[in-house]
């Protein structure tokens, strides 16, 4: 009989040891976690992005920072204003850039895309996209194309999508039947099967829409400077502050879909 209980014994802490050792290297996206950008910057948050497994990317207007999953900056650098909304792709940044006003009618803005090496944050290309006439903002990439969206003047009734191919040639302008939102789309990203929008506002407000460009839904909720769709159909949602004497700081937040919410949080924000 003690034979045989040290045998269960034996194969109950081989089990345990088994279980917590493919706890210990879950998948991918369980590793991104609610948590702030190390360090405080000139410029406030613009919009982040991940490589899908280690490192966070964050655009802080006149900078750039790259992150781990943590926070603790691993690579920094300055850059012109304004950077905007960024995404990864193919191991490098895309960054939405305008050099020139937001939001005015055509022939005051300066629009550009600039690329960057996801490992090292050294600028690898600029491309010029002069058909956002309203100023470039953002941007995503999804089935092999990259969608850029900016400024809005006063007035417009509809938002705008800019197709790019991957040496930016343009596409097309898709039309977002969205109404008005103040300064146009500050965020993009496409995930869960949808177009996901952060604008400005009183309210701020998230739209959706569907692949086609259709609009599925809106709520009264900030995504204004950051939306990352993770692996597993969650979501980092990005946050922002202002410290009197420092600067501004940056952190994100987990959440899913919610069809009444827009999006609902799920980790604790991290502490100030």
């Amino acid at each position: 009989m003690k034979t045989r209980a040290l045998s269960i014994s034996i194969i109950a802490v081989i089990f345990v040891l088994t279980v917590r050792g493919s706890d210990a290297a879950p998948p991918v996206a369980r590793g991104f976690h609610a948590v702030q950008c190390e360090g405080a910057y000139p410029g406030h948050l613009q919009g982040v992005c991940t490589n899908d497994s280690d490192a966070i990317y964050w655009s802080f207007t006149t900078t750039l920072v790259k992150s781990d999953i943590n926070g603790r900056a691993l690579q920094t650098i300055k850059v012109a204003s304004h950077h905007g909304d960024l995404c990864f792709h193919d191991g490098k940044i895309f960054v939405a850039v305008n050099l020139g006003q937001f939001n005015q009618p055509a022939g005051k803005a300066d629009s550009w895309v600039y690329v960057y090496d996801a490992d090292t944050l050294r600028e690898l290309a600029r491309h010029k996209v002069p058909d956002l006439v309203h100023g470039a903002g953002g941007i995503a990439f999804h089935d092999g194309r990259f969608y850029v969206v900016g400024g809005l003047p006063v007035g417009a009734k509809e938002n705008y999508i800019y197709e790019y191919d991957n040496s930016f040639a343009f596409q097309k302008r898709h039309v977002l039947a969205s109404g008005y939102t103040l300064m146009g789309i500050q965020t993009v990203a496409f995930a869960s099967d949808g177009w996901w929008f952060g604008c400005y506002g009183n309210p701020r407000v998230l739209l959706k829409a569907d692949n086609s460009f259709k609009p599925v839904g809106k709520w009264e909720i900030d995504c204004s400077l950051g939306i990352v769709g993770l692996p597993d159909r969650k979501f980092l949602v990005a946050r922002g502050a202002f410290e009197k004497g420092m600067g501004y700081r940056g952190r994100v937040e987990v959440a899913v879909a919610d069809d009444k919410q827009g999006f609902r949080m799920l980790d604790p924000p991290p502490p100030e």
